[in-house]
């Protein structure tokens, strides 16, 4: 079978806004949100510092912003960052954070995506003499994108950010998608907040917000970051008209996300079931699914192109590794649709290649 109109799963980035939505949107009040004017916005921040536990918030327009003021406003210049080696912060921020904020990095691996304190903290150095660069803040990533939307065990959390605190570390989570984590997981928002300094929440994936995230912490770390976000390019005027779309987010399309993890499961089974090395479904834990078509020897881009004709868009992450997102904009019936299709064409692919 195909679709009549494409069924686009590249990422939860592409979901529009509800009509419900949008008219939150057209009514928000609004005012100059640089000069801490906006109603909308000012109340957005307070909230959602409030749900994680923080002292105060800053909304930006993107996750990748939010990223780079809050540590920005942790690290200063030519000191270090520790980080996941596939890790968001790294590997698609456009090397902002070393080439704007003059932060260096290194990192530790993790195969399958799950966080161990032990291998964070084990990288972590105090400055020594003049020559050795000190570590002045670990970031970790819920859910981990690159894995496959892995959760970060809340454990392992709390045990890193008691490891970081005895050393005078700080942490900062890029939570990306911590409301998926947070839903599947059945933690609460301010037992994440609590693991670490510095939260980026982004509103505009599983959330389904059109634009924004917003960056928790203290409020002195956010009142600079505040600032940095002035020096780069990211003060905003009347910011209402999308912070409401926050407020309609928090409101409406939190539980949902149980919808959109059940929907990659379902793809996922179908595709295991005709190529079991293609899903490893232990993994599948969120909305994301990664469909390993170089273990029988397929190419990620062709099985891409392939799913593309049948009128399903999916993302080839490399050579070998294939990416697809659910989220608020497919509906079960073309989740289960997608299952069949990508399932077919792993079968064929994978027998052509035998």
């Amino acid at each position: 079978m195909s679709f009549e109109s494409p069924v686009d799963l590249r990422s939860d980035t592409l979901t529009r806004p509800t009509p419900g939505m949008r008219k939150a949107m057209a009514e928000a009040d609004v005012g100059d949100d640089v000069y801490g004017e906006d109603p909308t916005v000012n109340a957005l921040e307070r909230r959602i510092a409030e749900l994680f536990d923080h002292e105060a918030g800053l909304f930006c327009p993107s996750g990748s912003l939010t990223n780079m003021v809050g540590v920005a406003a942790s690290v200063g210049r030519g000191q270090e960052l520790l980080a996941e080696s596939r890790a968001h912060i790294l590997r698609s921020e456009v090397g902002g954070h070393g080439a704007i904020a003059g932060v260096t990095s290194r990192t530790w691996i993790s195969p399958d995506g799950t966080l161990s304190a032990d291998d964070a903290i084990a990288l972590a150095e105090q400055p020594r003499g003049y020559n050795q660069v000190g570590t002045a803040l670990i970031a970790v990533e819920n859910t981990h994108n690159f894995s496959g939307g892995r959760i970060a065990d809340i454990d392992e959390l709390r045990r890193l950010r008691e490891l970081t605190d005895a050393r005078g570390i700080r942490m900062h989570m890029d939570g990306a998608r911590v409301a998926n984590a947070v839903v599947a997981s059945g933690t609460s928002f301010a037992d994440q907040g609590s693991a670490v300094d510095t939260m980026s929440v982004c509103l505009s994936k599983g959330l389904g917000a059109p634009v924004g995230s917003v960056l928790t912490g203290p409020s002195a770390l956010i009142e600079e970051a505040r600032y940095l976000r002035k020096r780069y390019g990211g003060g905003m005027r009347q910011a209402g008209i999308l912070a409401a779309a926050g407020h309609y987010a928090l409101d409406h399309h939190i539980e949902r996300l149980r919808d959109d993890h059940a929907n990659a499961e379902l793809i996922a089974r179908d595709v295991a079931a005709a190529v079991p090395s293609f899903v490893d479904l232990d993994t599948v834990e969120t909305n994301i699914v990664l469909l390993r078509t170089g273990r029988a020897g397929v190419s990620a881009e062709s099985y891409a192109h392939l799913a593309s004709d049948r009128g399903v868009r999916i993302l080839a992450m490399n050579e070998g590794e294939c990416r697809l997102v659910t989220h608020l904009d497919i509906s079960e019936e073309q989740a289960r649709a997608t299952g069949r299709v990508l399932a077919e064409i792993a079968e064929q692919t994978a027998s052509a290649v035998v």
